[in-house]
């Protein structure tokens, strides 16, 4: 499906603001490294992926693996969004009455192609994907969003080495460039940087492109698909707990709640975004 720039950036909009509702309602969740990813996964559901949500399982679907699990708060919001389950169930976010684990399940969760959490093992198994698709002749292809934390994880580089060894061309991952970590700056933690070059030396074709930007993402996933005899990682440099002031580039806001006037704070400027971006 093709979809308009404005109703993307709509469904970006109400994503982070679906996302903010569920942490705060169950007081837990990781909201910076959701809000940063929000834009590419509204590009991959809304515009790039063969999806049906009527048929979820359908075997000649696109397949996409959160392999940085624990940002349900991004994954679940456009899944709720694009059909796969209502959004009311959304309020059952990591609720013992609900399904919604606070990690990516997909036992339960319509839509989730793989179970994901530890992180690394993600892009592992969207290597598995991937091949299984080339063995058995289908067109279908597969995505898997990291994050640049993640990539400190030594399954990370094994999945990377066997991507370009099989020359899974039907692979397309991104990693989200947001700079931090739970315990901080990813230079200061595990410097990973010249993603790139390392990227191409393991035989990899590297787009770098704006996470945040509609129309860059969507020709950098386009530019991918034209890729023949390698696997393609886009860069996005991104910005951890975008759309929230006080959360935007805080290392502290990878992995908690806020409180309610933090929540109130932040509610009002995610509603103001949605009322632009509907109102445009």
């Amino acid at each position: 499906m093709k979809t308009d720039l404005r109703t993307l950036e709509t469904v970006a909009a109400k994503g982070r603001l679906l996302g903010l509702d569920m942490v705060y309602h169950c007081a837990s969740g990781h909201l910076g490294g959701s809000f940063s990813a929000m834009d590419i996964l509204t590009v991959l559901y809304f515009d790039v992926m063969k999806v049906d949500p009527q048929n979820p399982t359908n075997p000649d679907r696109d397949r996409f693996v959160l392999s940085k699990g624990h940002c349900t708060p991004a994954l679940y919001p456009i899944l709720a969004q694009r059909g796969y389950f209502p959004e009311e169930d959304l309020n059952l976010f990591r609720s013992i009455d609900g399904h919604l684990s606070g990690h990516a399940e997909m036992h339960h969760v319509k839509g989730v192609d793989m179970s994901t959490g530890s992180l690394g093992q993600g892009i592992s198994a969207a290597v598995g994907m991937a091949l299984a698709g080339k063995m058995d002749r289908k067109d279908y292809r597969v995505y898997a969003v990291l994050g640049d934390g993640e990539v400190e994880e030594g399954q990370v580089w094994e999945a990377f080495m066997s991507a370009a060894k099989y020359q899974l061309d039907n692979l397309c991952a991104v990693i989200d460039v947001n700079g931090l970590q739970i315990d901080g700056k990813t230079a200061d933690v595990m410097p990973t940087e010249p993603l790139d070059q390392k990227l191409e030396a393991f035989g990899w074709h590297v787009i770098p492109v704006d996470g945040h930007d509609f129309a860059a993402l969507e020709a950098a996933f386009a530019q991918a698909a034209q890729v023949k005899g390698k696997p393609t990682m886009l860069l996005a440099k991104t910005v951890k707990g975008k759309g929230v002031s006080f959360m935007e580039n805080q290392a502290g806001w990878h992995g908690k709640a806020p409180n309610a006037e933090q929540y109130e704070k932040a509610r009002q400027e995610l509603a103001a975004a949605l009322a632009e971006k509907e109102g445009k």
